[in-house]
């Protein structure tokens, strides 16, 4: 996966393009993410211990990987994302990272 959990992405395509979010949840399976602050769909909910009074309830439904890309906060665009292997001491001995494509920050 090239998204990680708290990541900030931007929504390319649906009814929701345009805004940015960070990643709560990622379905690796169903190959979908939950973005904070889009999608919103709405839960009729009976009255229960927990919400005495019952109503509408409204959270973030997931959207499809493809319709998302993300944020690269240094060059203040959506890109996409590479990877670079950093040789590093230790008993690791290298890491692989998230790199942005158009200006090489790690992301």
């Amino acid at each position: 996966m090239r998204v990680k959990k708290g990541d900030t992405v931007l929504v390319i395509s649906g009814d929701d393009r345009g805004k940015m979010g960070k990643v709560l949840m990622i379905l690796e399976d169903k190959k979908r993410v939950i973005v904070e602050g889009v999608n919103f769909i709405k839960r009729h909910t009976r009255p229960s211990s927990k919400n005495p009074k019952g109503g509408v309830l409204e959270k973030e439904g997931s959207i499809a990987l493809s319709n998302i890309m993300i944020y690269c906060p240094k060059c203040s665009s959506p890109t996409k994302v590479n990877y670079k292997i950093l040789k590093g001491g230790g008993r690791e001995g290298s890491s692989k990272v998230r790199i942005c494509k158009k200006c090489g920050e790690v992301l």
